[in-house]
């Protein structure tokens, strides 16, 4: 899986970086669409797992037609991918999708439609081998999403199952709708809510509309606090996760953190640690091809743009105190 992951994150890189010169669609194929479909499994040179212009000539479509590609597991095609230019919409492609499979049952539980940057996968929730008018996966490269190897590696060739798709589908899909009811209440706070709260509150009072909207105020004050409070708890949680692991961190691997620092040979106060030094590595791949500069002093570690020390990105304080003890440490040993 680590391995997976760490493929679909340069992919999500290189279309970053290459996809505003996709200027056509077989471009767009060529360089983010097969990619992707390679690292899922389905290798674009092997027929046996993936088709292009697949025949669609069924009653309801158009003569002729043929869908970009359809992915096969076990001699069965599974998927439909219709695929589109990197600057188009996909909301004014999605009923000729909807054409191919709507036409063809034997196609497994799902299609997709993409311009390189942005997934969406279809089934049919609502009515069999009807096509749903909302997808039920939509995938953004362009967003951050820290669960979108994840949500991929269910369209593994070695992984994919229809079944589980259809499954997968269903809860997004109710997931999706019940966060909008929960994110509507809670913002809107109507009186339907606020008597739910109040009934549940053991509060010996009448429930009249002139009491519920007595109190809704103090609801969404609640609402609010509820909220502050469960984030907060949420945080102290995983800083404590953290310290936990830190302390159950072994010896050997303490020298080794410790042995990738790097002390400045003109002043051994300066310690460049291994975290400011991923720091530094993370900054580059998020601005490939920036020039950026590490800068390094007793008091804080940064890290500047084009070596001018008032274009600085950030500041790392880091454990300084703990750094310059060990240095003093040093220093007094005969």
């Amino acid at each position: 899986m680590e391995e997976f992951k760490k493929r679909i994150d340069l992919h999500i890189e290189h279309v970053k970086k290459v996809g505003l010169h996709c200027a056509t669609e077989e471009t767009t194929k060529q360089a983010l669409i097969l990619p992707l479909l390679d690292i899922l499994g389905f290798s674009p040179y092997d027929p046996t797992r993936v088709q292009a212009e697949y025949a669609a000539d069924f009653p309801g479509v158009k003569a002729s037609e043929r869908v970009d590609y359809t992915l096969f597991s076990a001699g069965i095609p599974v998927i439909f991918i219709e695929a589109k230019g990197f600057s188009q919409n996909l909301t004014n492609h999605c009923p000729q999708l909807s054409r191919y499979y709507n036409a063809t049952p034997e196609v497994g539980q799902s299609s997709a439609i993409t311009n390189g940057r942005e997934w969406r996968f279809f089934t049919d929730l609502v009515n069999k081998n009807i096509m749903d008018t909302d997808p039920f996966l939509t995938i953004n490269f362009e967003e951050c999403n820290p669960d979108v190897a994840n949500q991929l590696r269910r369209f593994h060739h070695d992984e994919l199952e229809p079944e589980a798709l259809r499954a997968l589908a269903e809860e997004n899909i109710y997931l999706s709708c019940f966060k909008e009811v929960i994110t509507s209440a809670l913002k809107d706070c109507n009186l339907e809510f606020v008597r739910y709260v109040v009934s549940h509150s053991n509060i010996q009072r009448t429930l009249t509309g002139r009491f519920l909207e007595s109190v809704q105020p103090i609801v969404k004050q609640a609402i609010a606090q509820s909220i502050s409070t469960m984030v907060a708890t949420s945080l102290s949680a995983t800083e404590k996760t953290q310290e936990t692991t830190v302390r159950e961190e072994s010896p050997k691997d303490s020298v080794e953190a410790e042995d990738n620092s790097i002390t400045d040979p003109n002043n051994e106060n300066i310690i460049t640690t291994a975290d400011e030094q991923r720091l530094f590595n993370i900054c580059c791949d998020i601005l490939v091809g920036e020039d950026l500069q590490p800068r390094d002093t007793e008091t804080y570690y940064s890290i500047v743009h084009r070596g001018k020390s008032n274009r600085w990105l950030f500041r790392f304080w880091g454990d300084r105190r703990r750094l310059l003890s060990n240095s003093l440490n040093q220093s007094l040993k005969p």
